[in-house]
Parts: structure tokens; C-alpha cells; sequence
């Protein structure tokens, strides 16, 4: 030990020399230099790399331009708009390829800088720079290709959707994650996903014939062979729309004047019998233009010979055998119709046409005001992993009537709609207008706040549950894979004391209250409207909630209510508790975020049935008020059964706040009238072995059947209901 001293000493005569605060110095001093030194060795790899990446990126750009190229692609534009730069910090601009934060190339705007940013494929590009942007956007229209292609383009993306067996380059099966130093760069192909190393490529095309099948979501993903953009002759179109309209007239009169001789007594009994209900027509029977049934619907079509009796398979009947008295008003009513499916025509920018008959597209409804306000971000992703033509965005000014316009010679199709409740109820409501003989089942992506129905489907509360479970890919499998059930939905008329209708009626797919819980509701939808930034969230959302409902705890606004509201279910009067402060009807058995107000598994009511969505049957509760509301909400109380029926008439004799769906509305004393309208098709996540699995295999039998002749639309139809409430 002494001899290692003294060699301490000897290498390090100054060592013993300092005092231990100098030696502390010392020791952080080296410490921070160290510290300094890595991270300078870091940055310059960090450089190094992206300079490769550069490079790369650059020698990609020059091999799109050479035109001597072996394998042609279709070019397509960017569809550029404005986005925060904020959001693209490390991105490159995909012209000049510098980093989007570069702050002299882009130009301010309401003191927040702003670029431009693909709606479809996720590039970025500098205001300067994106005028002279390559054409190497997705393409959606491919007609007359003889078959499909890739579309290789650089991820300007991260891949938050892709599954971890596409991590690997398609060609020869190494991984594609980035390496220390870059490497080749990797392409993506734009519509099936697959990934491959840039080097890799030119050794696949050559045996391959860079065909393109659509990877794993095919039969989801509406090919662009089958897609025609849609072409309108400027000069033209006002003489055609003239020469078009005219034989319209021609041919309506002298439809309208045969049916009123040769259906004179019929006429007469059918309007005796229709009255009433014109408020009906007007809202339930836009599809009535269309006489012939075209791949399983009534579809709206040029010819105007037979508009009169476009048939409807949902139940009420309606719309069956309306015919007026004069045929003058039949006439006005066909043109307005008319009119309206020529507006909706005229903004269709594409048509379908020639799908194959085992193609099982799927037409996506996006609503960007949902509650959680993610609709820019979810119309992205689904624009890479689909056919941008069959993702709609629902506006204020733009239903989805459109969609399925354009959807409406495409024999098997689905819907996903992302958004919450009210959305739902949106798309449910058109495609009922539509008056499918085999109406499309219809899956939700739970984008709202409570997502109640999107629960009992087994498909979630929110987005947050969808990326723990593996993004929008694996949403899209299991849409594809998906059980067919049926929802029942309900007519809600709005009477005077005389009967008579005093607006158009309105549907109830989840539940109607009306009461406390309605006010909670309605104090929200104000505030919405007034500080809609507040809502942007769907936690925030729920706090939100919170709050307005523990303001109302204290208020005894409805306590009067057992004497305002009297309640009928099927002719029988039904007592209304003297505790309660608001009465719920409701249909499935999620409400409020997942409160099951029926609670089938309580045995403490004999004299009940379990609730089901599917039997025709609605349920009548009572609440306490807000504070209850609060206690059903954490689980620590129950909502008290008052009755179940096939109709419900709620007479409200004073002024009352009413929701419909989580959308409520302030109520003059009016009575509710709740009776059954009919059942939609809905797709349940299949999660139960082995009844969810089997009834997904079963609704492709029957598809199948329908495709080869088997059996047609109706007995398809009839088939799925009863096998949805047998199943599921």
C-alpha cells in the first residue's frame, strides 16, 4: 500500500499539494468537459445522418424525375392547406427538403407562422416552396390502368398505424427502422402499406411488376381502378341543364296525368289516409325520386316515369302509396326532390363504377366538431390507409347524403362514422332516407364525449382505448371482421293538445330525458356554443359536465317536476315518484358515459325483462336529480324502473328542458309521443367466442349468396335480423 502511495505521488506530485475544495472543482470541471464532449460527438452523428438522409432523399427525387423509368405511376397533386408550423417541427419540406422551422421561408399569418401540409399523404412544403412541388401525391382515380401499381413515396409520416410485421422491407425482409448512421432510405407504398428499401426496389420491380394488391385492408380499401373523376363541361352545362330539365317536365306531366285517370279512387283514399304526415314525407323520403332498384336500393335516377312510387322497406310506411289530390302538388314535389338530388349530383367530384362483386369497400363520415376534436388528424390517417374518395367530412352545409350518393351502386359497403352519438344518429337518419332495400351496417369510432353507443358495439369510450389497441389498422380489421346486429330505433313526434305534429318528428337511437338531466345537457350545449375553444377535449369535456351538474346540485329547479310531467306506456298511466326530478327513457344500456340505468343483472325487479337493443321494447327510469346523476356516474347508486313498453307518451305541462341523444333543446308543454320506427344494421366488435366470430362468417355467407343470385336483398335482410338477435 505504501509503495502504491508513493507512486500517486509520483505521477501526481500536485495531487496532495491542493485542498479538497480545489479537487472538487477539479473533479466537476473534468465532469463537464466529458458531459461536453458527448453531446458534441452526439450532434455530429445526429448531422451526419440527416445529411445522409438528405442525400438519399435527393437521389430519390432524381430517380421520380428520370424519364426512363421502367414503371410508370399515375401523378397526382398535393391537396395542400394552411397548418401551425407548430405541429410539423420535424418534418422537411418535401421540395427544398430543409427542416419545416426554418424561419425564413415561411410567412406569418395572425402573428403564428404557417405552411402548407397535404390533407392526403402528410407532406409538408414551405409557402415558396410548394407551387413547385413533385406530383407524387396518392392517386385516387387509376381508370384504364390494367392493373394496380404501387405508389412508392418517402413516409413523411410517422407510422402510428402500421403493425410491427410491416416494419420490414417487403423485398428482403430486413428491418426498416433507422439505423445509427441512416442507410438506405425506405419508400412506402401509399395503399398497401408496405415498406422497402429504396436500393431494394429496383431488384422487386423487376420481378414483380411493382403490382400493387392493397396489403391486408383490400377489401376494405376502395380500389382507384374502379373510381372516375368526374368531368363537366363548362360551356355546355347551362343549355344541358336546360334540354334536361325540360324533358323532365314532359315526362312528369304525363306521368302525373295517366295516374289521375286510370288511379283516381285510389288517389282519393291514399290522401285521405296519408293525412297528417306530410311532415313524414318531407324528412323521410328523399330517395322516393329513384324508381328502379340498382345493387340492392332504390337509387335515384334520370328517368322520372315512375318517381311516383318509389317503394320503402322500413316499416312505418311512410312513404308508400302518397299521392295527392292534384297532381299539380305531386309535381311541385318531384321537382323539389328532383332539385335536391341534382344539387347533391353536382358536388360529387367522382363516380364508382364496374366494382367487382366480392368488394366490400368501406365508406368512412368524419365529423371534425365532435367532441373530441380530432377529425383533421383522423381524416389523415385514414386518408393513407384508405381511398381518400370514400372519406367524407360532415359539415353544417355538406350531410351524408353525398357519400352514400356516390356509394349508391356498390351492392355490399359498410360505414364507419367517427364522432359521438349525435353524429351517429346523423348518418343513421340518412341512410334511412335512402330507402335501402339491404341498408349498410354501420360501425362507430368513438370521437364524442360519452360514446354511448359505441360502447354497447363494443368499440370503446374514446381514442384514447383505440391506440393502446393498435391504431386505426387495427380498427379497420376488426371492422372488416365484425358481427352484424340490429339497433332499434324510435320516432319521437312532437304534438299539441290536438294532435297535430308541431315540428318534424325526430329519432332516438340511445335515450330521450327530460328533467334535470336535460338542463345539465342543454347548459353545456350553450356553452359550447358560445366558447366552443373550451371544448377540445374529451376529458375536458367531462370536466365541464362536472362542473355544470354540481352548479345544479343545489338548485331545486324540478321540484315540481312529478307534477308537470305525467307518463303513459302502452295506454297504462305510470306514477311518477314525488322524489324525482327528471324521467329517462331509454333503449340501450349505456347512459351519461356507461351508465346502465337497467342494470339487467339486478334481481331486486321481478316483475321486469332484461333490456335488450333489439327487442322493441323501451325502458322508463326516474332520477333524483343532479346529486343522483353523480352517484349513478361513480357506480354508488341505481336510476328506479318505472316501466317498459312498445310506446311512451311523456306529456309535459310546463316548460322543460328535453335531450334526444345528448342534444337537447328547451320544450314548450307539448306531449312526446315514443313509438317504434324501425331497426338499423349495426357492426359489433366481434370480442365473444365463439357467437361474435361466427356471426361475422355468416353475414360473408349471406353476402356471398346475395352476390351469386341465392337469395335477394329482402331475404338477405331478413336473414341478418334474425340471426343478429339469435347471436349477438
Amino acid at each position: 500500500m505504501e509503495d502504491d502511495g508513493e507512486m500517486g505521488m509520483f505521477f501526481f506530485p500536485w495531487w496532495n499539494s491542493k485542498n479538497p475544495l480545489e479537487m472538487a472543482g477539479f473533479i466537476f470541471t473534468c465532469f463537464v468537459a466529458a458531459l461536453v464532449g458527448i453531446l458534441t460527438i452526439a450532434y455530429t452523428a445526429s448531422q451526419w445522418r440527416r445529411n445522409i438522409n438528405l442525400s438519399w432523399a435527393k437521389a430519390i427525387a432524381r430517380s421520380k424525375k428520370n424519364p426512363k423509368a421502367k414503371h410508370k405511376t399515375p401523378i397526382a397533386p398535393h391537396t395542400w392547406e394552411r397548418d401551425s408550423i407548430s405541429r410539423t417541427k420535424n418534418l422537411n419540406c418535401c421540395v427544398c427538403l430543409k427542416s419545416m422551422s426554418s424561419p425564413s421561408q415561411t410567412i406569418a399569418a395572425s402573428s403564428e407562422s404557417v405552411i402548407h401540409r397535404c390533407t392526403i399523404c402528410g407532406a409538408a412544403a414551405h409557402f415558396s416552396c410548394s407551387s413547385s412541388a413533385p406530383k407524387d401525391c396518392k392517386c385516387v382515380s387509376m381508370v384504364g390502368y390494367e392493373h394496380m401499381v404501387h405508389q412508392w413515396a418517402v413516409r413523411w409520416t410517422e407510422g402510428a398505424d402500421q403493425s410491427d410485421e410491416s416494419s420490414f422491407c417487403s423485398y428482403c425482409d430486413e428491418s426498416c427502422s433507422s439505423s445509427f448512421l441512416g442507410g438506405s432510405p425506405i419508400w412506402c407504398c401509399l395503399w398497401c402499406q408496405r415498406l422497402v428499401h429504396v436500393d431494394c426496389h429496383s431488384n422487386m420491380s423487376n420481378e414483380t411488376g411493382d403490382v400493387c394488391d392493397l396489403g391486408p385492408l383490400r377489401r376494405l380499401v376502395l380500389c382507384p381502378l374502379y373510381v372516375k373523376e368526374l368531368t363537366r363541361n363548362p360551356s355546355g352545362g347551362f343549355l344541358s341543364t336546360i334540354t334536361h330539365g325540360a324533358n323532365e317536365l314532359a315526362s312528369t306531366v304525363r306521368a302525373s296525368i295517366s295516374k289521375k285517370y286510370k288511379q283516381g279512387n285510389e288517389t282519393s283514399v291514399d290522401s285521405g289516409n296519408s293525412g297528417g304526415r306530410n311532415c313524414d314525407e318531407s324528412t323521410e323520403s328523399t330517395a322516393d325520386t329513384g324508381p328502379a332498384v340498382v345493387n340492392g336500393t332504390h337509387a335515384v335516377l334520370e328517368n322520372s316515369s315512375s318517381v311516383m312510387n318509389g317503394g320503402s322497406s322500413h316499416g312505418d310506411g311512410d312513404s308508400n302509396g302518397k299521392l295527392e289530390k292534384k297532381p299539380s302538388v305531386k309535381r311541385s314535389g318531384s321537382f323539389g326532390k328532383k332539385d335536391e338530388y341534382q344539387g347533391l349530383r353536382s358536388k360529387l367530384k367522382y363516380e364508382l363504377a364496374d366494382l367487382p362483386s366480392d368488394a366490400r369497400p368501406l365508406l368512412v363520415f368524419i365529423n371534425k366538431k365532435s367532441g373530441a376534436q380530432r377529425g383533421d388528424s383522423l381524416r389523415q390517417r385514414l386518408n393513407l390507409l384508405l381511398n381518400p374518395v370514400q372519406v367524407c367530412e360532415l359539415s353544417s352545409v355538406q350531410g351524408p347524403e353525398v357519400g352514400l350518393l356516390l356509394f349508391r351502386k356498390v351492392p355490399h359497403f359498410r360505414v364507419l362514422v367517427c364522432g359521438g352519438d349525435g353524429t351517429a344518429g346523423w348518418v343513421l337518419d340518412a341512410i334511412d332516407k335512402q330507402n335501402f332495400v339491404s341498408p349498410p351496417a354501420v360501425a362507430i369510432l368513438p370521437a364524442g364525449t360519452g360514446n354511448d353507443l359505441a360502447r354497447i358495439l363494443n368499440w370503446g369510450g374514446g381514442l384514447g382505448s383505440l391506440e393502446r389497441q393498435g391504431g386505426l389498422s387495427t380498427v379497420l380489421q376488426n371492422i372488416e371482421h365484425a358481427a352484424v346486429t340490429v339497433l332499434d330505433r324510435w320516432k319521437v313526434s312532437i304534438l299539441n293538445q290536438q294532435g297535430k305534429q308541431l315540428q318534424p318528428p325526430k329519432y332516438m337511437n340511445n335515450y330521450i330525458g327530460v328533467g334535470c338531466d336535460a338542463k345539465v345537457a342543454l347548459d353545456i350545449h350553450n356553452l359550447r356554443e358560445e366558447n366552443p375553444e373550451r371544448f377540445y377535449s374529451q376529458f375536458m369535456n367531462k370536466v365541464l359536465y362536472a362542473r355544470e351538474g354540481a352548479r345544479s346540485i343545489m338548485d331545486r329547479t324540478f321540484e315540481d317536476f312529478p307534477w308537470q310531467v305525467r307518463v303513459e306506456v302502452d295506454g297504462v298511466d305510470i306514477e311518477v315518484p314525488e322524489d324525482a326530478e327528471g324521467v329517462l327513457v331509454a333503449n340501450i344500456g349505456s347512459y351519461m358515459g356507461g351508465v346502465d340505468l337497467w342494470q339487467n343483472e339486478d334481481e331486486t325487479y321481478e316483475n321486469f325483462d332484461p333490456q335488450s337493443i333489439h327487442d322493441k321494447v323501451v325502458e322508463v327510469v326516474s332520477i333524483s336529480g343532479t346529486w343522483h346523476l353523480g352517484k349513478l356516474q361513480v357506480g354508488l347508486s341505481q336510476a328506479r324502473r318505472l316501466a317498459q313498453g312498445q310506446s311512451v307518451k311523456i306529456q309535459l305541462c310546463a316548460p322543460l328542458p328535453v335531450q334526444i341523444d345528448g342534444e337537447p333543446w328547451s320544450q314548450q308543454p307539448c306531449t312526446l309521443t315514443i313509438s317504434h320506427h324501425g331497426q338499423a344494421f349495426m357492426l359489433k366488435r366481434a370480442t365473444e367466442e365463439p357467437l361474435g366470430h361466427a356471426a361475422a362468417i355468416i353475414t360473408d355467407v349471406l353476402e356471398n349468396a346475395e352476390t351469386n343470385q341465392v337469395i335477394n336483398a329482402s331475404q338477405k335482410r331478413a336473414l341478418l335480423q334474425e340471426m343478429a338477435v339469435r347471436l349477438t
